[in-house]
């Protein structure tokens, strides 16, 4: 028999490995690759994003959207590549709010939190609206007139929203393998719609309208801006970190790929859009459906109903990914004290933050419904409220890009490229939130500004007043998962007991 043979047969005991996770109670261990990527992928949206962004980049880019989106696509790479220094390190359900905590302290980690909560549950707002509104309007094409009932919209909304709180209920198997088919076939319907249109195109499109001599440095700038908030959401797999199976490798590259994938199906769609309009004669930021009119103007009118199913569908997923993500980063800040201690707590059965779907579900679904009940406009609320998003996602990027480095130096892991990368990602990215906020401000969708605004504020005051009233509370942010008795050769033999990995 070989050492190794006989560490495997007889190992020695190893002290000092708990028997249970700080993350103990969710599905340890229990998702695979496809799973991991179908999250980040459905919380970006892609299928949707690449129908209505272009929209708002018609605006203030024109036909330097192809380019804004194409470089905002490099932007994402770079943060990706930030978060990425800390996903292949540490396991965690917090995501950015845990990584920066473990890079620039405390009281950053608060206002990544709050940025990213803000982030996670305003989009999650901006997809319950979109997903009924595009309901409401496949609905309409079997009832005419449906779609501009105030009630069938508000209680389509509400459908909606108690669909999603069942799927994050029943478990993160159920919640990102719907949202990964769901997205999959989304995204595999508007890549279709897409080359059709190309095709229709092609023949009668002025190329030189995609040139970059024709695009301004200020156009551009603006759109690169506004391009960045299609990709938010991109790193929400680094919540999955407690319950994927391979945290450190399937992480890092789902969140690589998302941007990579979303980048070419929006430089694709934004691409078929500009070329269409010019050849039809029409201003894009006039449109309110885009895909829809320049079927109509080729004679591909069945691409219509595809459309809106396609669309319907990502927002869904978007709603299930961005609502997975919020719940676990709630799910942690219960389990340090930060937030109501509730809120940490997990269902026996289901294995998933069951109090955190619970009372985050209404909040979310509320403004959306009232809005539509309102009859107000969801779609004029949906823009409010990406706004807001965004805010959010850029102020956690931005955090968690500046706190890489200093991690790295905690650990004896620093290397001269990470630095020049965090310089550069975090300078970029402050012009950016500068420039977004700014611009947003003079714009009919300004309220989000100050929304956002407001919410960072309030956020933070109850994060200060929770740091001061809870004892000891700054020495247990950051917790994260670690590796158990059933883990390590030989650890169960001290523990007295383990706990379980798998389920779902």
């Amino acid at each position: 028999m070989t050492a190794l043979e006989r560490a495997i047969s007889d190992p020695r005991p190893v002290d000092g490995i708990g028997a249970r996770s700080p993350m103990h109670g969710l599905a340890r261990r229990s998702i695979g690759f496809a799973d991991v990527l179908g999250q980040s992928v459905s919380a970006t949206a892609p299928s949707a994003a690449a129908t209505t962004v272009p929209l708002l980049l018609s605006v203030v880019a024109g036909a330097a959207q192809v380019w804004s989106l194409a470089l905002a696509a490099v932007v994402a790479l770079l943060v990706a590549q930030g978060v990425n220094e800390f996903t292949r390190r540490v396991a965690a359900t917090g995501s950015l709010y845990t990584f920066v905590a473990k890079g620039l302290g405390t009281r950053a980690s608060f206002v990544t939190g709050i940025a990213l909560l803000t982030g996670y549950g305003f989009v999650s707002m901006f997809a319950l609206g979109g997903a009924g509104t595009y309901a409401a309007a496949l609905l309409a094409r079997v009832v005419p007139g449906v779609d501009t009932s105030p009630l069938v919209l508000g209680v389509t909304i509400a459908t909606i929203a108690a669909g999603v709180a069942l799927v994050l209920a029943r478990g993160i198997r159920v919640s990102t393998r719907v949202a990964l088919v769901v997205e999959a076939v989304s995204v595999a319907i508007i890549l279709t719609l897409v080359v059709v249109l190309l095709q229709a195109i092609a023949p009668r499109a002025d190329w030189s309208a995609l040139s970059p001599a024709a695009v301004s440095p200020s156009s551009l700038a603006v759109g690169v801006v506004l391009g960045l908030t299609a990709f938010v959401g991109f790193e929400s797999a680094a919540a999955l970190g407690v319950e994927a199976r391979t945290p450190f490798r399937s992480i890092p590259r789902a969140i690589v790929w998302t941007v990579i994938v979303s980048g070419a199906v929006y430089v694709l769609s934004s691409t078929s859009f500009v070329l269409g309009f010019e050849v039809i004669g029409e201003t894009m930021s006039e449109s309110v459906m885009p895909v829809d009119q320049l079927a109509s103007a080729f004679g591909v009118e069945w691409v219509g109903v595809l459309l809106d199913a396609s669309i319907t569908a990502s927002f869904v997923a978007c709603a299930i990914a961005s609502m997975t993500a919020l719940v676990r980063v709630l799910f942690s800040m219960g389990r340090e004290g930060l937030a109501p201690a509730v809120l940490g707590n997990t269902h026996s059965r289901f294995r998933t933050p069951f109090v955190a779907v619970v009372a985050s579900t209404p909040l979310v679904a509320s403004i959306p419904v009232v809005a539509a009940l309102a009859g107000a406009g969801v779609w004029d609320t949906m823009q409010v409220l990406i706004v807001v998003a965004a805010g959010g996602y850029i102020t956690a990027y931005v955090l968690v890009c500046a706190a890489a480095p200093v991690f790295l130096r905690r650990i004896g892991e620093l290397t001269w490229p990470p630095v020049v990368r965090s310089i550069v990602t975090v300078a970029l990215l402050l012009g950016v939130l500068v420039v977004f906020l700014g611009e947003e401000s003079r714009s009919e969708r300004s309220l989000g500004v100050w929304v956002f605004l407001a919410v960072m504020v309030a956020g933070l005051a109850w994060a200060l007043l929770r740091h001061r009233s809870v004892p000891g509370l700054r020495h247990r942010i950051g917790v994260h998962d670690e590796p158990i008795a059933s883990d390590v050769l030989g650890g169960a033999l001290r523990s007295g007991g383990t706990e379980r990995s798998g389920g779902g």
